[in-house]
C-alpha cells in the first residue's frame, strides 16, 4: 500500500469512526463471537495453555451495580488519537510482528491474518486503534502447518508483561498484561473480551484449548492489558 493509498484509507477510517464508533464491535458483543476457528493442530506439542494465576482479577470499576457509571482511575492515561496499527512487539515471548487490518469473515467471526505468513499479526478495525480510549483488537494464528506462528506462546504470558504496539502515526502505544484467560469458543463472553472500560484495553487473542482434526481448536486464548503510555 503506498502512502498516498495509506493516507486515504486511514481517513476514510477515521470517517467511518467518527460516523459509528463501534463499528462492527456492536455486531461482535450482540454475538459473541470469537475468533479463528480453526488450526493445523500439525505439531506434536501444543501451545502452551494459561495458569489459573493469569486471570485477571474481578474489576468493579467494570460490573457497575445498576444505574451506575464505571469511572475509570484518575491515574489512567486519556488515550491516543485513532492511528493504525503497524508493528507488535511482547518481549517476554519473542513477537516482533507487523501488522495487517482484518475485519469479520463472510460467517460472522473476528478474521485473521493469512495463515501462510507465521510472523503476521492483524488489528480488527472494528474496534478502535490501539491506545484510543476504548478497547483494541489484536488478533493472530497460533500454528499453520509448518508449525508454531506468531502467538503461539501467548498463553505464556504472565501478568505485568509489556506489549508495545507501534502506530502508523509514529507513536508507540505501551501496554501491561493484568489477565490472561482460555475461553471455550462456544462460550466466548464477547461483552467481557470486547467490552469498554472507559480507558485503552487491548485484548491479544489467538487459538487455544484442546484440539480436534474435525473442528480444530475448542476456544481462544485472550490476553487482557491496559494502557500505562503512548509515547
Amino acid at each position: 500500500m503506498s502512502a498516498s493509498e495509506l493516507a486515504e484509507w486511514s481517513e476514510r477510517e477515521e470517517r467511518r469512526r467518527r460516523r459509528a464508533p463501534w463499528g462492527v464491535l456492536a455486531l461482535v458483543l450482540l454475538t459473541g463471537v470469537a475468533l479463528i476457528r480453526n488450526g493445523s493442530g500439525e505439531f506434536d506439542v501444543g501451545p502452551p495453555q494459561p495458569a489459573a494465576a493469569a486471570a485477571p482479577a474481578p474489576d468493579v470499576r467494570s460490573t457497575p451495580s445498576a444505574g451506575a457509571t464505571a469511572t475509570p482511575p484518575a491515574s489512567a492515561p486519556v488515550g491516543l488519537s485513532f492511528s493504525p496499527a503497524d508493528r507488535v512487539r511482547i518481549p517476554a515471548i519473542q513477537v516482533d510482528a507487523p501488522v495487517t487490518p482484518v475485519g469479520l469473515d463472510a460467517d460472522g467471526w473476528v478474521g485473521a491474518p493469512p495463515p501462510e505468513d507465521p510472523n503476521l499479526a492483524g488489528w480488527f478495525t472494528g474496534a478502535v486503534s490501539p491506545g484510543e480510549k476504548g478497547t483494541s483488537v489484536i488478533v493472530g494464528h497460533v500454528d499453520n502447518t509448518q508449525g508454531p506462528a506468531v502467538f503461539y506462546g501467548l498463553g505464556a504470558l504472565k501478568k505485568g508483561a509489556r506489549i508495545d504496539v507501534a502506530r502508523q502515526d509514529g507513536r508507540t502505544a505501551v501496554f501491561e498484561v493484568y489477565g490472561v484467560e482460555v475461553f471455550e469458543k462456544s462460550k466466548f463472553p464477547g461483552d467481557r473480551v470486547y467490552g469498554s472500560k472507559g480507558t485503552p484495553e487491548l485484548r491479544v487473542i489467538t487459538c487455544g484449548g484442546g484440539f480436534s482434526k474435525q473442528n480444530g481448536y475448542d476456544g481462544n486464548v485472550v490476553v487482557f492489558a491496559r494502557l500505562v503510555t503512548g509515547a
